[in-house]
């Protein structure tokens, strides 16, 4: 895990935030890094794991396009996901997935890779996202933070979600494609 993304968890997530609350990581696998360290000294009241397979940081194993059957809706104050979203296939559902278990009110904590990034498949590598499609796939929440990764090519959100939550239309939304 980069550097910069450890920064911008510390610089956007408070104990306030944190201390008390269910916190879920999606894409938990430690293959280089993890968030847990930066969020664990934040007291919440749970923090899980998440993957597809088991693994270093993993307490549960589960398809991320399933969320909401294994956790269900809002099951969660703050969800994070870091350098995940660049490898998977199916990207509008698994946000959509992110946002479902995110509790009305809560947090979701984001950080993926933009167009310049080397192409590194683990176990697949798909995807770029960039600032401006940042602001078009969370303009159906709140945004405290998007910004761009100040070390390596990749862009960072906090965003909240609404009260009164609903989902935009993701389909008309295009990536840049990654090709190897």
């Amino acid at each position: 895990m980069h550097t910069s993304v450890i920064d911008f968890l510390k610089a956007h997530l408070s104990s306030e935030e944190a201390n008390g609350k269910r916190v879920a990581e999606i894409g938990s696998q430690d293959v280089n890094g993890t968030p847990r360290p930066v969020v664990l000294p934040l007291r919440p009241a749970a923090y899980i794991g998440v993957d597809f397979a088991p693994g270093a940081g993993v307490d549960v194993v589960a398809d991320a396009k399933a969320l909401t059957a294994k956790f269900g809706e809002g099951a969660f104050d703050i969800v994070i996901s870091t350098e995940m979203l660049e490898h998977v296939e199916d990207w509008r559902s698994i946000i959509g997935q992110l946002k479902a278990i995110t509790k009305p009110g809560g947090l979701l904590l984001i950080t993926t890779r933009s167009p310049g990034f080397p192409y590194h498949p683990y176990p697949i590598d798909v995807w770029r996202y960039t600032l401006s499609d940042f602001h078009k796939i969370f303009k159906d929440m709140e945004i405290v933070a998007i910004c761009s990764d100040w070390q390596v090519p990749g862009v960072f959100a906090k965003v909240r979600k609404p009260d009164l939550f609903v989902p935009c239309d993701l389909s008309k939304i295009e990536l840049a494609r990654v090709v190897p």
